[in-house]
């Protein structure tokens, strides 16, 4: 199984090597694994996280093997760029790849498991969670932060930034899963504001982040800047809902 490792654990590799082989059965199962599978393992007295990746499609692991990096090179690569580019997220260790004759049979990445008090999603589900408009309002400056240094992560979602507590009012924000990024070297008014579209259905939430994004982006009023990116959320809204009918159509469909 081909495998790509961080210089720093070189030392351990034949035992990520094993534990990856021996993925099925060991380690402590993280979450409820539906589509991608996390488990938990110990490496020298710290917990890390591997992530095994739903078994492609046909064509999928044609593409993988010829066309395409894999999910988990992917989010080993970015995750490396990521902190090259001073923002937070796991540290990467490894991935592997495993290929067979038609392409990419199964593949793993291999990271740093951090422990925080919250994600993104507790700000939307728990309007009165402590300190929301202070967290809400670093998050905002974090997500300039991205955009200022040309990342666009399309995955920018609730479940998708861990926030850790640093001390009485200070935050610090890590990116997890990896696979679908964009750089550049200038991201545009559409693209940061399309940046914020899957993130919470909230009016109120919006206008907090609109408010704090217009201190530091100066282009664009902050009238224009809630304006875009509410919009942005209510097409992104109106799209997921359109796509949630559609699956349950055809779910109906199948069972008839």
């Amino acid at each position: 199984m081909p495998l790509k490792i961080s210089e720093k654990f070189k030392q351990d590799q034949n035992y990520i090597a094993q534990i990856v082989s021996d993925f099925n059965s060991s380690g402590e199962l993280f979450g409820n694994g539906d589509r991608n599978k996390i488990k938990l393992f110990d490496l020298n007295g710290k917990t890390i996280n591997i992530k095994s990746f739903k078994i492609p499609n046909i064509v999928n692991k044609v593409a993988y093997k010829y066309f395409r990096k894999s999910k988990a090179r992917r989010s080993f690569e970015y995750a490396t760029i990521l902190l090259e580019k001073g923002i937070g997220t796991p540290e990467p260790i490894a991935f592997f790849e495993n290929f067979n004759f038609i392409g990419l049979k199964d593949s793993y990445y291999v990271s740093e498991h951090l422990v925080t008090e919250l994600t993104y999603r507790e700000l939307v589900e728990i309007p009165d969670y402590p300190d929301h408009d202070n967290i809400l309002r670093q998050f905002s400056k974090f997500c300039f932060d991205l955009h200022e240094k040309g990342i666009e992560f399309l995955d920018h979602s609730p479940g998708n930034t861990l926030i850790k507590k640093m001390n009485d009012d200070q935050y610090a924000f890590f990116l997890v899963d990896l696979n679908r990024m964009n750089f550049h070297d200038d991201m545009n008014f559409e693209q940061r504001m399309n940046n914020f579209s899957r993130l919470t259905p909230k009016k109120e939430m919006v206008a907090v982040m609109s408010n704090e994004y217009s201190k530091y982006y100066k282009e664009k009023s902050e009238a224009e800047i809630f304006e875009k990116m509410w919009q942005a959320t209510v097409d992104f809204q109106e799209s997921f809902a359109k796509k949630k009918r559609l699956k349950k159509k055809l779910k109906f469909w199948k069972k008839s």
